[in-house]
């Protein structure tokens, strides 16, 4: 799908199109039953796949020479010749592999690095829409440059898609020698922009941006559209026949055209249970009381009789009995106390705050307000708040003040917003195991990439301790071992309490040390480019400092290289794998292992039946057999993984259906 359209493109093409996107995909059983199939499919055809990539590989690399001998200004003169080229043939192969080796050799003069022939492979299955799975270190910030100039020449605006601010500055700001090389301009969104600023970003050949922000703006375009449609708007007729400046301008983006995604199984699979809303504040007239009533109340009922708690989908519904306490305790009450399926959501609402959220894992206080942790990123999300009611509930619940309430006017899954893209592909370490979803969900082939040089980490397996007590003396005694050999330590959580905590025993047994969470995301690069020293000790929630390499210092080379712990499992494998991957990056020295608990969140909420019968099998020592451990481990994971493939499908359905319904009232987006 992808491939075929970007063979086809021309610059001609793009002023047609006066805000470009897809509709939204079939998303039936069927179809996404055809998909899975065919990311199956596409696993087993991918050996040729990357025999065809390394022929190009192989063209690139023929011209290196040549190019080497020219003179800037007959680099300059190619590069014109070139762009000229793709925007007349499109992405044919002879334009592209040129497009390819000056690109690679103008990095090389600009600044220091000549790409790989395996980053020469994941820029080209990039540029055919598909997305590269490179091992950790790999060099994937240098890789993403060759699609983005080659789009960019052949007349198509990019949208290079980090996870971070810090990435989409740093990106940008290290790249943009060799966009303006080739007379591109280099945008970049961050959140204190102003729309003319944003409108100007977006205006430019590549854009680097956070996904959150890209989508907040896009949703943005999608209400001036509505309400341009809703009645005259001579700005955006302007607009749109490009008579308009962009300080003028209603909508921010030109369109949905060519996305390169960094991290993108964090961003399309890990951060997809959530959608994306914009809202509106609404008077609270009966504000702080009305949530302390439904909170005391909620606090009152029985889980075995009153409601239904289900802590792996995050939800809780109400059961008859349950209903009826209710409406005999809103007897009398004024307001939402009188409609029934209103009290009903305000109860659910309030016993999702009392069992669901817990402070210092789904959210921080901060200055005296309440901040939402992403789960999967370990990063605060400072402009977020959750919906109906439940933000003031928990405000309640911690005694803070008591933000507004927000009501939705405009929402869009991530699902929904990336297969808008003409083209997408995306670039990760770790993928694999999601490509079905990849492909069945966003028509994106995973394209294994091969390491540049050999692996070298070596796995020291598992251990799985009866308790926490157990696991944590265990952690810091490995810590501490290896701290003494020289070697650099990384011990990954997954939650600002656990990193927390495996701080406070840290501490304990004078063992200096860093903390990477949600509470210092400002100094996170600071603290990344110290964890490589000889005896440091960093500890890091799941994906802090995911996009920013840990570079060995020279004595930890020669000790070992940096050794990794992860403490506790996560849902998905692959993030475990993301962890393991930050030793033995470019064929440096490194170990892993993971050292864990049978009371561990993942065990808990997904193989709960079998931990008794697991609990009666550990030897005297406190230790599960190491056969017991990984059967186990692979069965929670695989329970796990299910549970939030069928939530994000859910989430998919709900946020039709909820689209239809505020189309209906006149706010869909």
């Amino acid at each position: 799908m992808s491939r075929a359209l970007l063979e086809g493109w021309r610059v001609r093409d793009f002023a047609a199109s006066l805000y470009a996107e897809r509709r939204d995909l079939k998303d039936g059983r069927l179809d996404r039953l055809l998909g899975r199939l065919r990311g199956r499919w596409a696993q087993r055809a991918a050996p040729l796949r990357r025999r065809r990539l390394r022929q190009f590989a192989e063209d690139v690399e023929a011209l290196a020479a040549e190019l080497r001998a020219l003179e800037t200004e007959q680099l300059r003169e190619r590069a014109i010749a070139v762009r000229a080229a793709l925007q007349v043939q499109g992405l044919a192969d002879a334009s592209v592999v040129e497009c390819f080796a000056l690109v690679r050799e103008v990095c090389s003069r600009l600044l220091g690095l000549r790409h790989y022939p395996v980053q020469l492979m994941g820029g080209y299955a990039m540029l055919r829409g598909a997305l590269a799975e490179m091992p950790t270190g790999e060099g994937k910030t240098l890789t993403a440059v060759l699609p983005a100039v080659t789009v960019a020449l052949a007349g198509a605006p990019v949208h290079v898609i980090t996870v971070n601010d810090y990435l989409a500055s740093r990106d940008a700001a290290y790249l943009a020698p060799v966009y303006e090389f080739f007379a591109l301009r280099v945008g970049l969104i961050v959140p204190e922009q102003t729309p003319a600023q944003r409108v100007q970003a977006y205006g430019c050949d590549v854009t680097y941006c956070v996904n959150k922000d890209l989508v907040f703006d896009y949703l943005r375009d999608r209400l001036a559209r509505k309400r341009a449609r809703g009645g005259a708007c001579a700005v955006l007729d302007d607009w749109l026949a490009g008579a308009c400046s962009p300080a003028r301008s209603p909508l921010l983006l030109r369109g949905l055209y060519f996305a390169i995604v960094d991290e993108a199984d964090s961003v399309l699979i890990d951060e997809a249970r959530t959608p994306l809303i914009i809202s509106s504040d609404v008077d609270d007239e009966q504000g702080r009381e009305l949530y302390a009533q439904a909170l005391a109340l909620a606090a009152s009922l029985d889980s075995h009789q009153h409601y239904l708690l289900r802590r792996q989908e995050r939800s809780i519904e109400l059961s008859d009995a349950g209903r009826v306490t209710v409406a005999e305790f809103a007897r009398g009450l004024p307001g939402l106390w009188r409609i029934p399926r209103a009290r009903e959501e305000l109860v659910e609402q309030g016993l999702s705050a009392l069992h669901l959220f817990q402070l210092d894992r789904h959210y921080l206080i901060v200055d005296g307000k309440l901040q939402i942790v992403d789960e999967y990123t370990g990063r605060v999300m400072a402009d977020r708040s959750w919906e109906r009611g439940l933000q003031q509930m928990i405000e309640v619940k911690e005694g803070l003040a008591l933000s507004k309430r927000r009501d939705t006017i405009s929402r869009i899954t991530y699902q929904r917003f990336f297969r808008r893209y003409l083209c997408l592909a995306g670039m990760t370490g770790t993928a694999i195991e999601v490509a079905p979803e990849m492909c069945s969900v966003y028509a994106l082939e995973v394209l294994p990439i091969p390491p540049h040089r050999p692996l070298r980490r070596c796995d020291l397996g598992q251990r799985v301790f009866l308790d926490s007590e157990r696991r944590w003396a265990a952690v810091v005694e490995r810590a501490a071992a290896m701290r003494a050999d020289g070697r650099a330590v990384l011990i990954g959580t997954r939650s600002v309490a656990a990193s927390e905590l495996a701080s406070q025993r840290l501490l304990a047994a004078g063992l200096p040390h860093a903390v990477l969470n949600a509470r210092q995301d400002a100094g996170e690069a600071a603290i990344i480019a110290q964890a490589g020293q000889s005896g440091r000790i960093t500890v890091a929630t799941n994906m802090a400092g995911r996009g920013t390499d840990i570079v060995l210092s020279t004595e930890v080379r020669q000790a070992g290289g940096l050794h990794v712990i992860l403490s506790e499992y996560h849902d998905a494998a692959r993030i475990d794998r993301q962890l393991f991957g930050r030793a033995g990056r470019q064929g440096d020295p490194g170990s892993c292992e993971a050292i864990v608990s049978l009371d561990d969140e993942l065990f808990v909420a997904h193989a709960a039946l079998l931990l008794g019968w697991l609990r009666a099998r550990v030897t005297p020592d406190g230790l599960l057999p190491a056969a017991l451990g990984i059967w186990l481990r692979r069965f929670a994971q695989r329970a796990a993984e299910q549970q939030n493939s069928r939530i994000r499908r859910q989430t998919v359905e709900r946020d039709k259906q909820l689209e239809r319904s505020l189309a209906f009232a006149g706010r869909g987006e």
